[in-house]
């Protein structure tokens, strides 16, 4: 059955209030006593680590979508970096995802961008989800797995015992530009996946729904702007399908193949 909503739902409160946190804590970068170059090449790898290997390539394209196969413990440790993104756990982020794909801009889709910008950005964040009621029917192939229910239960005492490791290594900086930062940064990018490649760039393919191919979130968020081939081709491991719509994340996937790692890659034959 399908949870529809007519109006918004109650308030998330530890959301919103963790979100009204974070984001002064990333001004901290201002205060030239926590800026080093250390920290903010620390900050572009993680972001590259958590966003890039762990959330597009492995919460996405490997996990979500299965556009190709890995060695379990490859799986597992590109699934911990996603985790390491705190974007809740993989199980309830895969569920959500799949969701999202079946209701693409209608109503019960969470971040429906038909209610504007701002809602598929980030608002839908702070209320509650009526989705989050049939994830268990969208994840019946990965719920089972122990370690991905220790990822979900525990995603935020990681990310603490990951902040008090930077801390240890390099002092403020290193907290700040590695977590508060990246996190920021991290979340955006993201989200502009949601919200940006929904209503900016061009059309390639009729996917039923409002996704757009937008260059430049293309090139941010690692080849996840390609998002109207992406809605066409669900299963393509690659969603630049054209020479210049450049994938940062299918080049990854290539590497592993490259390295005998990845295999049965699933691919469009034509665009």
């Amino acid at each position: 059955m399908t949870i529809a909503t007519t109006r918004k739902p109650p308030i998330e409160w530890t959301t919103t209030i963790f979100m009204a946190i974070l984001h002064p804590l990333a001004l901290l970068a201002f205060v030239p006593a926590f800026f080093s170059w250390q920290a903010v090449g620390l900050c572009v790898f993680l972001h590259w680590l958590t966003a890039g290997a762990g959330i597009t390539l492995g919460w996405h394209r490997l996990l979500t979508h299965r556009s190709f196969q890995v060695p379990k413990w490859l799986e597992y440790v590109l699934v911990f970096c996603g985790t390491l993104a705190m974007e809740g756990g993989p199980i309830w982020w895969v569920g959500l995802h799949r969701h999202h794909h079946i209701y693409s801009d209608q109503d019960p889709d969470h971040h429906d961008s038909t209610k504007g910008f701002w809602w598929s950005h980030m608002e839908w964040m702070f209320y509650k989800v009526p989705a989050e009621a049939e994830i268990p029917r969208f994840t019946k192939d990965i719920s089972g797995d122990r370690f991905y229910q220790f990822l979900d239960k525990n995603f935020f005492p990681i990310q603490v015992a990951f902040s008090v490791l930077l801390f240890l290594i390099g002092g403020m900086p290193f907290l700040v530009w590695g977590v508060f930062v990246r996190l920021v940064l991290v979340y955006h990018t993201t989200w502009l996946v949601n919200s940006a490649t929904h209503m900016f760039g061009y059309r390639t393919h009729e996917s039923g729904d409002q996704s757009t191919n937008c260059w430049w979130v293309a090139i941010i968020a690692y080849g996840e702007g390609w998002h109207n081939n992406h809605h066409a081709y669900q299963y393509s491991a690659r969603h630049g399908l054209q020479w210049w719509e450049f994938d940062l994340t299918w080049l990854m996937i290539r590497g592993l193949q490259f390295l005998g790692l990845a295999k049965n890659v699933k691919l469009v034959e034509k665009a």
